[in-house]
């Protein structure tokens, strides 16, 4: 993603009556003079004359620097940001306009939009699917469901829609990180009588970094209690703006429950549909994303498709993954029996051998022979993969080495703090980093420890999880220890600046930690050559091997600390000795072994 505009800097103009300065929201003491054009020092006494002790390069508010600045004759205003021009690299175009960017343009053919509602957990989302389902399912079709199959369409005059029905942004973004993207559209649910929730915010943040267009459902607008403006207005502190209020997100007021707003929200999403202009080539093989997969007892394997371009036919040899099968069979959304399906068509296909997971890619092919050659060659990469050392996707000191040929670097941030005090000064520094060469781009900014929802957001945008004063809840850990994210917390926000900016120039070094990986217990002392000891000992767990680093420790002191110079398993040389066995241990530079010392073995690890 390149954007085009830089950062609001402070800046210093003149009007009809006197100096007007632009400060954002924090600024340094020094900063500030250089601003005013005068001495740090006469700032330092204005402030102190306020009852503010402050030095050169501490940061000030924007409401202090208010009062300083008009006691100095400066008029002090906020900065003006423009709108970043947003240019989409090839690599960040969503699945659909990656997979018809090849293909002849005579060729395209609309298709419906394919839509997943998201927002907080009990603002309707599952209320307003039941009332698109039930009163505007094709006629004859509605009441007819037999089976889930994770999609559905509604028709609206002569043209369809496709929805998703996936439990909410944390299956949205699971499957991005997958590599897939099967939504144009997000339809945002919030509560006329709640407002702005925690899952909210994430639901949008998850949105935008997918680049996804957002439609505001705003629901349960018949309660008593519903204040729609306290809405928009919440909304719009958070950079959703509402088309009444001067911005370009459409916002519809609904009530599931009562089936009011509901041909209104499709008639919009239609809207927005026709402004992204889909398109794709129903004349070709079939290619899209894999929706959900599961064992049926009657059927075996089953999988629904969504094709996303080409048209699917039963009898049609497809691969996903490293597996490849005949579709035997297709089922639409209804259960009903069907023998192809275009683009934003979702089917239940029967043939695979394994249930394939939510979000894979997969493409219909000419033949088996050529799904064959295919899954072979995945197969031998994903060998090859499993024997190469597991690194971090992206990590705050590659991060230069990985961006170096790029002309302009964007390091992907999503930030967390204890409390939104300490949120607005982590982001706006981390803001300020950016210059014509490095952009920092916030994902994602909020306030508690880290999640299992942050980790993902960071898989599927290649994002680095900084956290300020906050701990990574255990399933977050598990799943940033799996998928490679690297997560730096800091409690001193000058270090955690330092480190960003230090990555972003090339300079931070890795970081290791220390994993003690065995520990025995000297039974007994033998003297080797004129000063040279071997202790003769008994590994009580893990394992000692040659080469580790060791501390010898007697009666919880640590008396000395080198590395494992000689390892030995009765006249043998052992590269390692396991939990239970005796051996003889050599430490380098060590000759005074005594009976009952602990010799701890350990290694340093790359922490991140």
């Amino acid at each position: 993603m390149t954007n085009k505009s830089k950062t609001a800097e402070p800046v210093q103009k003149t009007d009809g009556n006197g100096k007007v300065i632009e400060v954002p929201p924090y600024i340094t003491v020094r900063e500030l003079a250089k601003l005013m054009s005068i001495s740090p020092i006469d700032i330092i006494k204005e402030l102190m004359n306020n009852g503010i002790m402050a030095n050169i390069n501490q940061q000030i508010d924007f409401d202090t620097v208010s009062i300083i600045g008009a006691e100095m004759g400066f008029e002090v205003v906020p900065p003006r940001v423009e709108e970043p021009e947003v240019v989409a690299e090839e690599d960040e175009l969503p699945l659909h306009k990656r997979l018809i960017a090849n293909e002849d343009p005579a060729r395209l053919k609309p298709r419906p939009p394919v839509v997943t509602v998201l927002g907080h957990v009990d603002h309707g989302k599952t209320t307003l699917l039941d009332a698109i389902r039930h009163t505007q399912v094709v006629k004859g079709e509605a009441g007819g469901i037999t089976q889930h199959i994770g999609a559905y369409q509604v028709k609206l005059g002569d043209r369809l829609i496709t929805f998703l029905d996936t439990p909410g942004h944390a299956a949205f973004t699971a499957m991005r990180a997958r590599g897939a993207q099967a939504t144009d559209i997000a339809v945002l649910v919030v509560a006329a009588d709640d407002g702005v929730m925690p899952q909210t915010k994430e639901a949008i943040d998850h949105a935008r970094a997918a680049h996804v267009p957002i439609v505001v459902a705003l629901n349960k607008i018949d309660k008593p209690n519903a204040n729609p403006d306290r809405v928009k207005q919440e909304l719009a502190d958070i950079g959703l703006v509402v088309e009444d209020w001067g911005g370009d997100v459409i916002c519809v007021p609904v009530s599931a429950l009562r089936n009011q707003g509901i041909e209104d929200l499709l008639e919009n999403i239609l809207l927005v549909a026709d402004v992204a202009d889909l398109k794709a080539n129903p004349d070709r093989l079939a290619q899209g994303t894999v929706i959900e997969g599961k064992v049926d007892k009657k059927r075996g394997v089953s999988a629904t498709l969504l094709v996303q371009n080409g048209t699917l036919k039963q009898g049609d040899v497809i691969v996903i993954g490293t597996q490849y099968a005949r579709i035997r069979a297709m089922f639409d959304y209804t259960g009903k029996r069907i023998k192809q399906a275009g683009p934003s068509t979702p089917t239940s296909v029967l043939g695979l051998s394994e249930v394939p997971e939510a979000g894979e890619f997969f493409e219909a092919v000419a033949s088996e022979k050529e799904a064959r050659a295919i899954v072979e060659q995945r197969r031998e990469q994903a060998a090859q993969k499993q024997q190469a050392v597991a690194r971090p996707r992206v990590s705050l000191e590659e991060f230069f080495k990985m961006t170096k040929d790029e002309e302009v670097k964007t390091l992907n941030l999503i930030v967390k703090a204890d409390v939104q005090g300490s949120l607005e000064p982590v982001v706006n520094s981390l803001k300020e980093l950016s210059d014509d060469k490095v952009k920092v781009r916030i994902l994602l900014e909020g306030a508690g420890n880290v999640s299992e929802s942050d980790v993902n957001l960071a898989v599927a945008s290649g994002a680095i999880i900084i956290g300020f004063n906050v701990e990574v809840d255990p399933a977050a850990e598990r799943v940033a220890e799996t998928e490679g994210v690297d997560i730096r917390l800091y409690n001193v926000i000058y270090q955690l600046i330092d480190d960003v900016e230090r990555a972003l120039k090339g300079l931070l070094e890795p970081e290791y930690a220390e994993k003690v990986i065995g520990r025995a217990e000297v039974r007994a002392v033998f003297k080797v050559g004129r000063r040279g000891q071997v202790a003769g000992s008994y590994v009580r767990e893990g394992q000692i091997t040659r080469n580790a680093l060791a501390r010898v420790i007697r009666s919880g002191e640590v008396l000395h600390e080198s590395k494992i110079a000689s390892l030995r398993r009765f006249t043998e040389d052992v590269r390692e000795v396991a939990t239970g066995f005796e051996c003889g241990i050599g430490v380098d530079g060590f000759h005074d072994f005594q009976e009952g010392d602990i010799i701890e073995a350990y290694v340093m690890e790359r922490v991140n």
